[in-house]
């Protein structure tokens, strides 16, 4: 590590003193607890990791989770066999039937989904649950195998203290305006360009 000078070490500690302050006073404004609706969508990988990540931080409170899957449901995955290590606190519905080019099945992939928004309506009015996971709905939502304006007035009528996070690509307006929190998940460099498989442990 190279030498710091004191004058360098104390302009730094100002800079920072002064950050703090300016932090602190923005996090102290903020009053409101409530549950959350989150989008986690865009072209990059991560979205449902993501929130699985969340879900282990609930569980970490004690809290249970509630997973419904509406597209992946036939894919064994490794995140499925850890939370269910958790027991009871954790619910898990997978429900899809593969991805619309797998099935093609439309009538079949529209059964599928409005089952899957059935079970995530059901979690969603227990109190049990902390955080609920509709994983994939997005691309439900957005092959239209689902009522978009019933789908976003029932995330809306969840009861106050409920999280709820909605994953997949191509997130619908009407859906980000209801949200809020949505984070887009960007693709800088992907290994499938360069011919690497779905690996254990890493996609699934």
């Amino acid at each position: 590590m190279h030498e710091i000078e004191d004058k360098d070490a104390e302009r730094h500690k100002a800079k920072m003193a002064k950050r703090k302050a300016v932090q602190d006073a923005e996090v102290a404004e903020k009053k409101i607890e409530k549950g959350l609706l989150i989008v986690n969508t865009g072209p990059g990988k991560g979205k449902s990791t993501a929130a699985f990540g969340l879900a282990l931080r609930m569980l970490g409170y004690g809290r249970r989770v509630g997973v419904v899957q509406f597209i992946k449901g036939a894919w064994h995955t490794g995140e499925k066999d850890a939370l269910a290590r958790f027991g009871d606190q954790v619910e898990w519905h997978a429900m899809g039937e593969g991805f619309t080019w797998e099935t093609q099945d439309l009538k079949r992939d529209i059964a599928a989904a409005e089952r899957a928004w059935g079970k995530a309506k059901e979690l969603m009015a227990d109190p049990a649950f902390g955080l609920v996971i509709l994983d994939e709905l997005n691309i439900a939502l957005r092959y239209d195998y689902l009522d978009l304006d019933a789908v976003v007035e029932g995330l809306q009528a969840r009861r106050a203290d409920l999280h709820v996070v909605v994953t997949g690509r191509n997130a619908k307006p009407q859906l980000i305006e209801a949200a809020d929190l949505v984070t887009e998940m960007g693709q800088v460099k992907h290994h499938f360009g360069a011919g690497v498989k779905a690996q254990q442990g890493i996609e699934f």
